[in-house]
């Protein structure tokens, strides 16, 4: 059975949405990362770069989780956009991949979890933030899914992050991107969205960000570099 490894932050939600969606048969192994449960010998051969999520389906390891939600949809055939808009498909996927996701998490970085007087930081992945929030409410404003007219993993990509909106770039993002707040809106409303984001409630997972969390969570903090 594939083992899905994983816990609550955006990036296993979407694989998660996947998996329900697809009614694949999966085993959740939990990885605590404020525990620093990442950082063992048996998860690093999983994952060398010690993040969540990941898969093992039966041998085949897979990680990053727009490479898992590709790796899922070709696998299954499902939530796949048709072999004409595969330029599309993956242009879209990888804007998430390398833009949204990376962005967005600087972004919570900074405005949540940095020292204070990281004023540069923080402006400059907030405006990223929002200049690539502003790109997909513009595509979505001429288009209902992200590609095709069809509900696909780029839509699910999308989802793990953009439900996450005000967390982060503030309260008022929902309502300053409002193509995209539909688009999440409609997915968020579908029972497997709801499975998925439940999925992390079976498990007990560390939730203080104390010092033990911020070693595992920001080692630059604790490493000096040469």
């Amino acid at each position: 059975m594939l083992k899905f490894y994983f816990n609550g932050s955006p990036n296993p939600t979407k694989v998660a949405l996947f998996l329900e969606e697809s009614g694949l048969p999966f085993e959740p192994v939990a990885v605590d990362t404020r525990k620093g449960e990442q950082f063992t010998p048996d998860y690093l051969k999983i994952n060398p770069n010690a993040k969540v999520p990941a898969i093992d389906d039966n041998g085949t390891i897979v990680f990053d989780s727009n490479a898992i939600l590709l790796y899922l949809a070709e696998k299954t055939g499902k939530f796949l956009p048709a072999p004409a808009v595969r330029g599309q498909t993956l242009s879209w996927l990888m804007f998430v991949a390398t833009g949204l996701g990376p962005y967005s998490g600087q972004a919570v970085h900074f405005k949540h979890f940095s020292p204070k007087g990281q004023d540069y930081a923080h402006n400059r992945y907030q405006f990223e933030g929002h200049r690539h929030y502003q790109i997909l409410d513009d595509h979505l404003a001429r288009n209902r899914y992200m590609v095709g007219d069809a509900y696909s993993v780029v839509d699910m990509a999308l989802w793990g992050w953009a439900r996450m909106a005000a967390f982060v770039l503030g309260e008022d993002a929902p309502t300053k991107y409002p193509n995209v707040k539909r688009l999440v809106d409609e997915i968020s409303a579908r029972p497997a969205a709801a499975r998925a984001i439940a999925l992390k409630d079976k498990f007990t997972f560390k939730a203080e960000m104390d010092d033990e969390a911020r070693r595992n969570m920001f080692k630059h903090m604790t490493t000096k570099v040469a």
